[in-house]
């Protein structure tokens, strides 16, 4: 989701090789997201040569903003997510 976060499309294959998974993991986890309606996933071709692109859906932008917002609350340290934290449950 960081990948895709910082640009616009990113290929599949610049996404495997910085993730450091195989091709049927990303896969997975790319049908996983594209269900969820956080990625949408654009096949061409180049030539006889097919290539995935993939981009986040504005759904997709919105939680992981939101994700980052609570890593970053989390990693502030100050209590403030414990305490939300607790109010919730």
């Amino acid at each position: 989701m960081a990948l895709l976060a910082a640009a616009a499309q990113v290929e599949f294959s610049f996404v495997r090789d910085r993730v450091e998974v195989t091709d049927s993991m990303l896969s997975k986890q790319m049908s996983l997201l594209e269900q969820a309606g956080y990625l949408k996933v654009d096949k061409v071709f180049v030539g006889k040569r097919g290539r995935t692109w993939l981009s986040l859906t504005k759904s997709g932008k919105r939680v992981f903003e939101r994700h980052l917002a609570a890593l970053r609350e989390i990693a502030s340290g100050d209590g403030s997510y414990g305490a939300a934290q607790s109010k919730l449950g």
